[in-house]
């Protein structure tokens, strides 16, 4: 249970103002059918998150050692880091769509999560859980709960909710997670 709700806040926390949710909005503008893109979301989150976490998983246990959990706690801290620098997104959409609202969104959000904060995190996050499923499923949850208030409110949602603070609020998480881990591996708790 810790490494779902773990992974689905951290994801969640982290999402808000991250290129794919940028992503979201702009194929919402452009599509304005919310249900294919919501799905194209799903299943591009799914494929991608189950990788990372499985690869996750697997550095984990071929590289057991101190020496890993301290590069795996200092993995979380540098994603602090990292999660407050905003992102921007390319935006190649002036182009006409070849493909449906679906298969735009799967092939897009796939591609785009590729070296993404998000699947950095649920890289760490199987490293440090020793649960695809629950980390997939966490982080897949949060990019959820993130991306799809931003399909169906778009721009409204931009406009209302203060980034930068919620930059902030997930640097922080990130932080703990990366200095609790970091006292674990040092023996001192």
């Amino acid at each position: 249970m810790e490494a779902l709700l773990t992974s689905t806040a951290v994801v969640a926390l982290a999402e808000i103002g991250d290129k794919t949710q940028l992503l979201a909005i702009v194929l919402a503008t452009r599509f304005a059918r919310p249900w294919p893109i919501v799905a194209g979301i799903l299943v591009a989150t799914l494929a991608n998150h189950f990788l990372a976490a499985l690869v996750g998983q697997q550095a984990a246990s071929w590289l057991d050692g101190t020496w890993f959990r301290y590069l795996v706690a200092f993995s979380f801290i540098a994603m602090a880091a990292w999660t407050l620098i905003p992102d921007k997104i390319d935006d190649d959409m002036d182009k006409p769509a070849r493909f449906g609202a679906f298969l735009t969104t799967l092939v897009a959000f796939f591609l785009v999560e590729m070296g993404d904060k998000t699947q950095v995190a649920t890289i760490a996050l199987g490293a440090r859980f020793d649960s695809v499923l629950a980390v997939m499923t966490g982080t897949t949850l949060g990019m959820m709960i993130a991306n799809v208030p931003a399909v169906f409110l778009g721009n409204e949602l931009v406009a209302r909710v203060p980034l930068g603070l919620v930059r902030i609020i997930a640097a922080l998480l990130f932080l703990a997670i990366g200095l609790w881990l970091l006292v674990q591996t040092m023996g001192l708790i």
